[in-house]
């Protein structure tokens, strides 16, 4: 299953890091990533595949969103599938 991550708030150090890893200790597949600073704002949107992973959906996007809140960031996890739905005509 593949989902779509992004990530908003204040730029700082190590928001990167910190969400990467919780995708590395949850054994999901980064298939790609893109970030922007505009201003102080930091954005980014991942591809991420969570088939290798233990867990279930629901908590890997609880421990991203815990995470982001803890830095001060929104972080929305979704699901490929309620991606693909709201972007289909």
């Amino acid at each position: 299953m593949k989902a779509v991550i992004s990530v908003i708030g204040r730029d700082k150090v190590g928001i990167i890091a910190r969400i990467s890893n919780i995708c590395a200790d949850n054994n999901v597949n980064i298939n790609d990533i893109t970030q922007k600073v505009l201003h102080d704002t930091f954005t980014m949107i991942m591809w991420v595949e969570l088939k290798g992973s233990e867990k279930d959906f629901a908590t890997i996007a609880k421990e991203l969103e815990e995470a982001g809140a803890e830095m001060g960031l929104i972080v929305h996890v979704m699901h490929e599938d309620v991606f693909d739905s709201m972007h289909r005509i």
